[in-house]
């Protein structure tokens, strides 16, 4: 048993759940998680780990605020000269109701700043783009909804129009995904937009340029690791938080993984 312990603390998993498994990692650099659904699931849901728990999510809130890292918000990444030497920014994609529901209470009691990716064309609507795959429809927040985020403290960036796959898009569709979306939500909410994030983790050198070139600060990617002062501004790294699998395939996996990188 003991063993089988020291293999699973020293593997660092695919997908974050518990702070435990990252403590040496987050001290490297700044270490950014990405969120999406948040409470009960409900009947026929796909990607099952995508949903966490409201007593997990008030868990891991708790660790993060109990870790004596830094708990930061991507401003803090803006300017690389002024990046401190690690911390931790929460972040959630596309702007499901079910974070506003089961998700704000604890981000503030907690003291987290967190930011809200966006579709500013999707507001109160649903997840389109999954329920024509098969996944289970969910309700995105409403704008009074994202007023009420915004008043609690938290952040908003954008996540495009649609939810569109960016690199396959023409040239000037991709741009007013990129370009429009920043400057309907900063009309409507009245606050700065400073942050994108690619839908799908798609981007190209292309539209890595109008990311820059509309004015955001910083770009968001669902490449895993942490971020450093050379790290790109419009490639930030993140680390998809899931509830955690007990599968014995998922295990087996970490095992072999931790044997390889300890003899190879």
């Amino acid at each position: 048993m003991g063993f089988f312990y020291q293999v699973m603390s020293d593997y660092y998993p695919e997908y974050y759940s518990h702070f435990r498994q990252f403590k040496s990692f987050f001290h490297s650099g700044v270490s950014i998680l990405t969120y999406h659904k948040l409470g009960p699931r409900p009947v026929r849901v796909r990607l099952k780990g995508l949903y966490v728990s409201e007593s997990l999510f008030k868990r891991q809130l708790n660790e993060l605020r109990q870790s004596g890292l830094p708990l930061l918000n991507l401003d803090n990444l803006s300017d690389p000269a002024k990046q401190p030497n690690n911390g931790i920014i929460v972040t959630f994609d596309d702007g499901y109701e079910n974070v506003f529901k089961y998700g704000l209470k604890h981000l503030v009691d907690e003291k987290v700043t967190a930011i809200q990716f966006i579709l500013a064309d999707q507001l109160g609507q649903a997840n389109f783009w999954d329920a024509v795959l098969g996944e289970a429809p969910e309700r995105l927040m409403s704008e009074s909804q994202i007023r009420e985020w915004l008043a609690a403290g938290q952040m908003i960036g954008s996540h495009g129009l649609r939810h569109s796959m960016l690199s396959k898009l023409s040239a000037a569709e991709a741009r007013e995904e990129i370009y429009a979306s920043k400057a309907k939500l900063e009309d409507l909410f009245g606050v700065e937009v400073s942050h994108f994030c690619y839908p799908y983790g798609d981007w190209s050198p292309a539209v890595m340029e109008y990311v820059s070139q509309a004015g955001y600060k910083t770009a968001c990617t669902v490449e895993r690791g942490t971020n450093h002062p050379d790290t790109p501004r419009y490639g930030l790294k993140r680390f998809t938080v899931r509830y955690p699998t007990r599968s014995l395939k998922v295990y087996w996996r970490r095992i072999s993984s931790w044997w390889r990188g300890k003899y190879k």
